[in-house]
């Protein structure tokens, strides 16, 4: 048996772990990893919803419904047949047969009504796939942003572990040498021990975020790509459409008017128009007689169940108008709160990116003199800390003042781009 080095040991994970994504590979055939862009994110989201499939199946039956509203009758036509004998009575020879046909006709402004209510139904598919898409907008840019919140910690506190390794590398060969005590050796290695943790902390909330991200998207892996994803652009006053959850309210007030003022001209069953022939004769013998009848068939009113439908349909106009109202007026507040927040977070940017200019410089001057011996080592560590934390705080500012702005396009109604 030979010892199981450190080297043979990555060896054996590299290659186990090589043979489990080729098995992945050829037995799942799972897709491609997604690119680093939050609209091609939101594109593979928005293609697993369930509005997204049933979008086609939704614009035909409205386009049926209107193709129904402009037909001539309300129902198609009923074919009408009947045999009348006496065959199994007298048997006499009486036969009498009839055949008919009883065509549906319109109530006056129905068939208006109904056309109208398919044009507002057609309407209201589109406005709620709209507002649809922009919730799961929402959603999208909360788990990117979060993603890149989390990315961006495990980069700097890769970052930090690198920076104390190279100083307790230094300080080992300082102590070596005589010019620092074993003390300082501790103190270096319990800083990269601190560093290592941080860093199993960082990149397992990195990949929670990315898992969560994948939930939404159905992928294998998302490619990180290289700094800081490109932020949304900024929105202008020409970014200015009428909200899709406004849209769809409207929408659903309209339909529900283009309903109630259906159900107020459906105020009976329809009636119907009977054209039918008769052949008929009284006995042996006698001669066959052909009729033609022509009738009408009128409903009395529905009654209470009439009114039952019309104030069930204006109601939920009243209810669609009404939510509109409170709606425009949190969608109006969110606008101006989301501008608020970017001109916060620009603020913060450019006062982070000070004091991680700053922090850097001052990390030089100090990582020199601690060369020369000039600086004791808790005072090189402290500094080591204060710069980590404002490249932290420079990261971060950047990438809220990306989510901000993310934000207000989202309190706008503008899709990811």
């Amino acid at each position: 048996m030979y010892p199981k080095t450190k080297t043979s040991i990555r060896l054996r994970q590299a290659v186990l772990a090589a043979f489990l994504a080729g098995v992945n590979a050829g037995v799942y055939a799972q897709p491609e990893a997604l690119p680093a862009n939050l609209k091609d994110v939101f594109d593979a989201a928005w293609a697993r919803q369930p509005e997204s499939q049933a979008l086609l199946m939704r614009r035909d039956a409205v386009q049926a419904q209107r193709r129904a509203a402009a037909a001539w009758t309300p129902e198609p036509p009923a074919l009408e047949i009947s045999n009348k004998t006496d065959r199994l009575t007298r048997n006499d020879g009486a036969r009498e047969l009839e055949a008919g046909i009883a065509i549906p006709l319109w109530l006056p402004g129905e068939r208006s009504n109904s056309g109208a209510l398919a044009d507002a139904q057609t309407a209201a598919v589109e406005s709620r796939v709209e507002a649809a898409r922009l919730r799961l907008a929402a959603t999208v840019r909360e788990a990117w942003w979060n993603w890149e919140r989390t990315r961006i910690d495990a980069d700097i506190a890769r970052g930090q572990l690198d920076n104390a390794r190279r100083i307790a590398t230094d300080v080992a060969r300082r102590v070596k040498a005589g010019d620092l005590a074993q003390a300082d050796q501790h103190q270096a290695d319990g800083a990269v021990a601190a560093a290592e943790a941080a860093v199993a902390q960082a990149e397992a909330g990195a990949t929670t975020a990315q898992q969560q991200l994948k939930a939404l998207t159905g992928s294998v892996a998302l490619a990180a790509p290289t700094g800081t994803s490109p932020a949304e652009v900024e929105p202008t006053s020409s970014d200015m459409p009428i909200h899709p959850a406004l849209n769809e309210l409207q929408d659903r007030a309209a339909v529900a008017e283009r309903t109630a003022a259906l159900a107020a001209k459906q105020s009976r069953a329809n009636p119907e128009l009977t054209l039918s022939t008769t052949r008929e004769r009284g006995a042996f013998g006698e001669r066959y007689d052909q009729a033609i009848t022509v009738g009408i068939r009128i409903p009395f009113g529905a009654g209470p169940r009439h009114d039952s439908r019309v104030a069930a349909a204006r109601a939920d106009a009243v209810e669609a108008q009404a939510q509109f109202a409170l709606d425009r007026a949190r969608l109006q507040s969110e606008r101006e709160a989301a501008e608020v927040r970017v001109n916060a977070a620009r603020t913060q940017l450019a006062a982070a990116e000070r004091r991680a200019t700053l922090a850097r410089e001052t990390r030089g001057f100090f990582d020199k003199s601690f060369r020369l011996g000039e600086t004791d080592l808790p005072t090189r560590l402290r500094i080591e800390a204060e710069a980590t934390e404002a490249e932290r705080q420079a990261a971060r500012s950047r990438i809220e003042l990306a989510s901000a702005i993310s934000t207000w396009r989202q309190a706008l109604g503008l899709l990811p781009q």
